[in-house]
């Protein structure tokens, strides 16, 4: 189901905790097997309940609780534009529907191409650099302009 690379990934995340507490180790497994797998589907969500020990309602709730997390196929590039507070007074509404417009999805939708999903995103504890998307939860763009997305927009669909 799972590479051994991120078995042994996953292995590492588990040895931090005490013996008896492997499923500590879930939000580091779902991140692990999403980037692998690019989401998480019900067969993975399972193997990596039954992989931690534990019941597979348990990692669904995890993997349905936090947004960084897709239990739905995204695109290759996902890009979540964070809406709070701080982001919003700082152009997020504009910067929104200049995403929207470039990409012509919504928020939650992928490109007919598979290309970009666009995700509206909780705050990202960076509310200074307002405002801000994260590329595939992993990159952080900071004091986004049109100009700064258009550029990062044609850099990732550049990307082979």
């Amino acid at each position: 189901m799972l590479s051994p690379a991120s078995l042994e990934q996953i292995d590492r995340e588990i040895a931090k905790y005490p013996a008896n507490q492997r499923q500590s180790a879930v939000m580091s497994a779902l991140r692990i097997a999403q980037v692998e797998k690019g989401w998480l589907d019900n067969a993975v969500i399972d193997y990596i309940a039954q992989y931690l020990g534990m019941p597979s309602i348990a990692v669904y709730e995890v993997a349905t609780f936090y947004n960084m997390y897709d239990t739905k196929p995204v695109g290759k590039h996902k890009i979540t534009l964070c809406t709070n507070i701080s982001c919003m007074l700082m152009g997020a509404p504009d910067m929104a529907d200049h995403l929207r417009e470039r990409l012509g999805v919504e928020f939650g939708e992928t490109t007919p191409d598979g290309v970009f999903t666009l995700k509206e995103g909780e705050c990202m504890g960076a509310c200074g650099d307002a405002p801000v998307c994260l590329v595939n939860n992993h990159r952080m763009e900071s004091f986004l302009t049109t100009e700064k997305a258009d550029a990062l927009l044609d850099e990732l669909k550049s990307e082979k």
